[in-house]
């Protein structure tokens, strides 16, 4: 896969699914304005963790008006969702070293992702499903700028998952594309 068709596909994600099912109704401004850094990893498992450090650095180096968030896209690494999920807990310990707790916060997203007390085919799972594993670095301040500025922030959720219940089949088609190509592979 070229790295222009993987952002291709994430770009897609970000702009049919998040923002356009409005999973996370703060993601449409900054898209619109240029501010989402899509940051395409594809070295191997050893390369991840400084790797994340520098986007990190990148991050904090810039004003939230340059760079409201990265999305670290991982091509060809950690496509194993336990492998991912653990390498979860030494990213927050990076943050954590790093000087950067309460300052960014990984969001998770996963081709395989499955929240706990799930079964796989559970549509809840569709709202962290993501054509690659991608880890999404998220200011902190940024986002509790705009929860205290939006409606009953505590229903965003349970939205969702109601959002990903009405979704048909050929709903699910379009708009997950690779999950089809997961399940055939398997």
């Amino acid at each position: 896969m070229t790295a222009s068709n993987a952002l291709i596909q994430v770009e897609h994600w970000l702009d049919q699914v998040v923002i356009g099912l409005n999973l996370c109704p703060f993601a449409s401004k900054p898209r619109r304005q240029n501010q989402i850094h899509i940051d395409l990893f594809s070295g191997d498992l050893e390369q991840l963790v400084p790797h994340l450090v520098q986007a990190l650095t990148e991050l904090d180096a810039m004003s939230p008006a340059q760079r409201e968030t990265t999305i670290i896209v991982l091509e060809n690494v950690l496509e194993d969702f336990d492998e991912y999920n653990d390498f979860l807990d030494q990213a927050q310990w990076v943050i954590e070293q790093s000087g950067w707790e309460g300052t960014y916060q990984i969001a998770s997203f996963h081709p395989d992702y499955q929240f706990a007390d799930t079964q796989p085919q559970d549509r809840e799972n569709l709202t962290n499903r993501s054509p690659f594993p991608i880890l999404h670095l998220i200011r902190e301040a940024s986002l509790e700028e705009v929860l205290a500025k939006y409606p009953n922030p505590e229903s965003i959720p349970d939205n969702n998952i109601k959002r990903m219940e009405t979704l048909s089949e050929n709903d699910i088609a379009t708009l997950f594309p690779y999950l089809l190509h997961n399940r055939h592979s398997q």
